[in-house]
């Protein structure tokens, strides 16, 4: 008989984070080709937990005790070979270089992937084996890459030197300003831009010397065209150089080819013209690009560099904020930044949290009643006791208790995620990275056919080679490479300073797409803090006996609900003591479980009365639930036993600001959005009927709702809205994952494709309004660029010299990144979010 074994991915794979990574697929891959496992294959459990291995094997042919050895054997073998390495580097300002990186790594030896992204973000994965980090780190230097700031994932093999493992930011240092040194200030940040101008002087004063003076030496200006086209080719050169190593034509080497065919002609003036407009929009492109990578990097920038604190030995002193300790006492002035997330012990405050979450308004924060009970469950202290690193402190004193260290905020990971998510490409990039590998080859295939057009048309061969390189010219795809990547990050940019986290092109370009909405009730279009409405007390049973009980037993859960009965049900005990209950047990979308003595107690719904041997409900008890439900109401049973104390009835409130979101959503194009939820049918059209939805989907246990979210997600594109940790699975099968109230929940930050960091859906609207928008701009650059390819091309055939072309073309280029940052200065004229 098959059994299973589900373990989980990072204690086998310690530096695997993600279940799609390679070295997963190695090891499900060994194990299932090994005798008594049937299959390998990995789990995506509830809640957000990290991805488990489950293993089926036959128990009959290898025990469970040697599935555990071999499995953490290959695990070993496979962390001990295969590294990881996420940098931030230096050296890449643009999407094609990013490419021709990214396409040089993976020609190395031992490299099995990389990816860099214009953000400056690369990720290498590499066979020890093959090559070392030294040999990574070699071959960037060589590119004119360097990196910045490494993030150690990897473990060092034995006899392998780690120069960028949990020192390498110092050796960073080193490397970055030994490079420096090595080229002084030549390659400087504006160098490339100073080379354009440069080539441009040299040609205007060239061209003026062989026009208008007449007693010049007639070498002069062909010197300066020389000269110019050193400048003017200088970064072109070396971008040509190392798609060429690759095998690669992109449009670099087709602007060398054309100037050199320019040069060839004697048309030294024109070559030159050609590599001054070149160079001056990559430049241009450049600076532009690098506005947008600002405005994710000034997110970063938000936390103040040292944090003054208070040690009862020796008072208050500064110390880094990255010396700053989980459990240390930060003390805060009025109008200062927050240095680290934490919780206030002392004073009250109100923070302006709109550089982490978006919010216009301040919101008030005061100091918690019991630290030590803060200090032992810090990720559920109420909003109003907790701070953010990055965030404004208002007009009080306030003294906080650090709760993660500097590296681990919600603002650094906020940072890290936005950064990393350039490097997933939309649906559109990922059509023009496509239609860029065929078309190239298609144009080179179209100017050698031009080249010998002189032997068709009576023409001189020079006549055909200027055509042939003007046709090179006009269809290069440049102003397409840049369309969509610019669009993406300049998007994902201004949602980030709006409080939204968007984890890539692809959800920032689904969530434009999106139709239908299916929101989760409970916390998402209400407030979350269901409240006692109605308490019916079974007819031999006391008001007083039946809340005790219910207290007792729901004081041990962590559910809404639960929480709910305990805060509240205190209030109606009395003079009745609380027993002691104890070995809860959760019945997954149903109720509870747990003992007081000898008695067995479920609480929980109607529906779980009547199965797995519990008593079913009594006619007394029926008749409660029904009333309750009437009134909107959710409903909770409680059993003693074989007896009945009663039933309760809670309510939720809607959020204030739930009708209007929703109005605005369908503003601007949601057509249908649904409520979906474990309560019953009748409490969740209650609920929704106040919210303004139609549709409401009750009566659904999480499998339920997973299976509503496949049923919408066949009919249209569908996103699923929830907290992000009993809602993962249904947002995970959803074409858009979007996380409430993500600040401060690392679950809510890992397992959304969108995260909203406040806990305020007016910025739900704000997202598909940007996103849709987003599109808009996508769809405008892609037409426009390749607009100017069909008509530029018929042109140049026709006569259209190298010069009209490369201005338009390179014009088309500015256009689009130009138009792509008009995103940075989004706003939605109908909601608070700037």
């Amino acid at each position: 008989m098959t059994q299973k074994l589900q373990l989980d991915i990072p204690l086998i794979l310690p530096e695997v984070t993600d279940a799609s990574d390679a070295c997963v697929t190695r090891l499900t891959s060994e194990l299932s080709a090994l005798l008594g496992i049937e299959q390998a294959h990995i789990v995506i459990p509830d809640a957000g937990s990290p991805p488990l291995l489950c293993i089926h094997y036959d128990p009959d042919t290898v025990s469970l005790t040697r599935i555990r050895e071999i499995t953490q054997a290959a695990g070993a073998t496979i962390t001990d070979r295969f590294g990881h390495l996420h940098w931030e580097v230096d050296g890449i300002s643009n999407q094609r270089r990013a490419r021709t990186v990214s396409d040089r790594l993976r020609t190395l030896p031992g490299v099995v992937e990389a990816e860099a992204s214009v953000s400056g973000q690369l990720r290498v994965e590499f066979d020890r084996e093959l090559i070392s980090k030294q040999h990574i780190s070699g071959a960037l230097f060589e590119m004119g890459v360097t990196p910045r700031h490494s993030v150690p994932n990897t473990r060092a093999s034995p006899g392998i030197d780690d120069d960028h493992s949990a020192h390498g930011h110092k050796h960073n240092n080193g490397d970055r300003g030994a490079h420096d040194h090595a080229h002084g200030a030549f390659l400087g940040p504006n160098t490339e831009l100073i080379f354009a101008l440069a080539c441009g002087g040299l040609l205007v004063v060239g061209f003026v010397i062989e026009k208008f003076v007449s007693g010049a030496p007639t070498w002069l200006p062909t010197a300066l065209y020389v000269t110019a086209y050193f400048f003017g080719g200088f970064f072109t050169l070396r971008e040509a150089i190392d798609n060429l190593k690759l095998r690669k034509f992109e449009i670099d080497t087709l602007m060398l080819v054309a100037a050199a065919g320019a040069a060839a002609l004697g048309a030294f003036a024109e070559g030159a013209l050609l590599l001054f407009l070149f160079s001056l929009g990559h430049a241009l492109e450049h600076y532009a690009m690098g506005r947008a990578k600002r405005a994710i990097e000034a997110l970063a920038e938000l936390v103040p560099k040292t944090a003054t604190v208070r040690r009862s030995d020796s008072g208050t002193s500064e110390v880094p904020v990255e010396d700053l300790k989980v459990g240390e006492i930060v003390v805060i002035k009025p109008d200062e930044r927050i240095p680290a997330d934490g919780f206030i012990i002392k004073g009250s405050t109100a923070v302006n949290q709109a550089p982490v979450t978006g919010e216009s308004m301040p919101v008030d924060k005061a100091a918690v009643r019991d630290s030590a009970t803060a200090r032992a469950n810090p990720d559920r202290l109420d909003a109003a006791n907790r701070v953010f690193a990055g965030t404004i402190n208002g007009s009080g004193l306030i003294e906080i208790e650090v709760t993660r260290l500097s590296s681990e905020t919600t603002l650094a990971k906020v940072v890290k995620m936005v950064s990393e998510a350039e490097t997933q490409k939309s649906p559109t990039q990922r059509f023009t990275d496509r239609f860029e590998r065929v078309f190239v080859p298609v144009v080179l295939a179209l100017a050698v056919l031009l080249l010998f057009a002189w032997v068709v048309v009576d023409e001189p061969f020079r006549d055909s080679f200027y055509r042939a390189m003007a046709v090179l010219v006009a269809a290069s795809p440049c102003a397409l490479a840049i369309a969509t990547p610019s669009a993406v990050l300049s998007g994902i940019a201004r949602a980030a300073r709006g409080g939204v986290l968007i984890k890539g092109g692809a959800p920032l370009e689904l969530l434009g797409s999106l139709n239908a909405i299916a929101f989760d009730k409970t916390g998402t279009l209400t407030i979350g803090e269901p409240r006692i409405r109605e308490i019916v007390p079974a007819s031999d049973v006391t008001r007083q006996e039946l809340m005790a009980v219910a207290v007792a037993v729901e004081s041990l859960s962590d559910h809404p609900l639960a929480q709910a009965i305990a805060r509240d049900g205190s209030e109606h005990v009395g003079d009745q003591a609380i027993p002691q209950a104890e070995s809860l047990k959760s019945l997954t979308g149903r109720g509870v479980s747990a003992f007081i003595g000898e008695d067995e107690i479920f609480i929980g719904k109607a529906e779980m009365f009547g199965t797995d041997r519990i008593a079913p409900l009594s006619q007394e008890m029926t008749q409660a639930i029904e009333q309750l439900r009437a009134a909107g109401q959710t409903s909770m049973v409680v059993l003693r036993g074989e007896q009945f104390l009663g039933a309760i009835g809670l309510m939720d409130t809607p959020r204030p600001a739930a009708k209007a979101a929703l109005d605005r959503l369908r503003q601007i194009g949601i057509k249908r959005m649904i409520m979906i939820s474990g309560d019953h049918q009748r409490v969740a059209k209650a609920v929704a009927s106040q919210v303004g939805i139609e549709e409401a989907w009750g009566d659904l246990m999480p499998e339920g709702k997973v299976e509503a979210i496949k049923k919408l997600r066949a009919e249209t594109k569908v996103a699923m809205v929830g907290d992000g940790v009993n809602d993962a699975p249904a947002m995970a099968s959803a074409t858009v994952g979007i996380a409430m109230g993500a600040a401060g929940s690392d679950v809510a930050l890992e397992t959304a494709d969108v995260a909203l960091m406040a806990d305020d859906l007016a910025h739900l609207p704000f997202a598909v309004g940007l996103s849709r928008h987003t599109r808009s701009i996508i769809r405008q650059n892609v037409f426009v660029s390749l607009g100017v390819v069909v008509l530029l091309v018929p042109a140049t055939i026709l006569g259209l010299g190298i010069g009209p072309a490369v201005a338009m073309h390179e014009g088309s280029t500015l256009l689009v990144v130009v138009n792509a940052l008009r995103l940075l200065a989004y706003r939605d004229p109908l909601t608070n979010v700037a």
